[in-house]
């Protein structure tokens, strides 16, 4: 009987192991910029799918491949939720599963939503967050075997317009550094923009990511700068872009006016487009409206 209890607690122990994921700590106790103490605490509305609203403390949470399937390449997945929350397993943990299963290493971005009451300026928190995540990933490099050059951004809706807010204000220090890891560059290598938001600007923007971020009466001078196609160059890194033309909720003139943008500045790009899918389908696995679009996706990936 003994020996019964041993086996099952020895397999119990070897599965929690293996599924168990590390979660890293953003910034140092006490340094995280744009924070101020408040009662905020972060909150799980009852949802099917695992939503994180009024986040506090960012973090990233890794995801591995087995060390003899991984290749080197890197991703930060930035899921969305309109600013408002993240929609954390469905444009998070799935993602980094499917990335995991094609020997990418991924790292979650649960980042400071811009409305928490522990946020001073509400469009500087997610990028501060996500400019010190790709440094924290390039400058751990070694340790999590990767190659530096290959390190890339994928975000969904709202977290596509801050994958692509990372794709092209990356030369931009929205903090000051705090330690020798923030002199690393920040750019990614690539980025992956699924139903993105990318502008600001009226009638093509999706309302509730603007304000949240903007606020509610946002000048002409934050509208221009936070409209990522307005500030595409040729530096900007080359783009993965998916949308389905009957989104309800982020238009799709949001990706056609990115792709543009790159094109125009010879970056390379790849979009689909396709007739149906709504918004937020994720890997598009339970819609059969929703687009098949991993394989593609995958091809890509493999082409970098």
């Amino acid at each position: 009987m003994q020996k019964l209890f041993s086996i099952i607690f020895i397999t119990f122990f070897c599965a929690a192991t293996i599924s168990a994921q590390k979660v890293i700590p953003l910034w140092e106790q006490g340094q995280i910029p744009n924070y101020k103490k408040s009662d905020g605490q972060e909150k799980y509305p009852e949802r099917n799918i695992f939503y994180i609203e009024n986040v506090q403390e960012p973090t990233l949470e890794l995801y591995t491949p087995s060390e003899r399937n991984a290749n080197g390449m890197a991703v930060l997945i930035c899921p969305g939720g309109g600013y408002h929350g993240l929609a954390y397993d469905w444009e998070g943990t799935d993602y980094a599963k499917w990335f995991n299963s094609m020997g990418i290493t991924a790292f979650i971005l649960k980042y400071r939503i811009p409305t928490a009451e522990s946020v001073i300026i509400s469009y500087k928190a997610p990028m501060q967050d996500a400019q010190r995540a790709i440094r924290y990933i390039r400058t751990n490099a070694d340790k999590y075997h990767l190659n530096t050059n290959k390190i890339g951004i994928i975000g969904s809706s709202a977290g596509g317009h801050l994958a692509s807010s990372l794709g092209t204000h990356y030369n931009e220090d929205f903090y000051v550094g705090k330690d020798p890891q923030d002199t690393i560059s920040c750019r990614p290598d690539f980025m992956m923009l699924i139903y993105p938001v990318i502008s600001m600007q009226d009638n093509i923007t999706h309302g509730g990511s603007r304000k949240n971020l903007l606020g509610e009466n946002p000048t002409q001078e934050l509208i221009h700068k936070f409209s990522n196609d307005e500030q595409v160059d040729e530096n900007t890194p080359p783009a993965f872009i998916l949308h389905s033309g009957d989104d309800p909720a982020v238009p799709v003139e949001n990706s056609i006016r990115m792709y543009q943008a790159l094109v125009k500045n010879k970056v390379e790009a790849t979009m689909h487009i396709y007739p149906k899918g709504g918004h937020g389908f994720s890997l598009g696995i339970n819609n059969k409206n929703a687009p098949n679009w991993t394989p593609v996706a995958q091809e890509w990936l493999e082409g970098l």
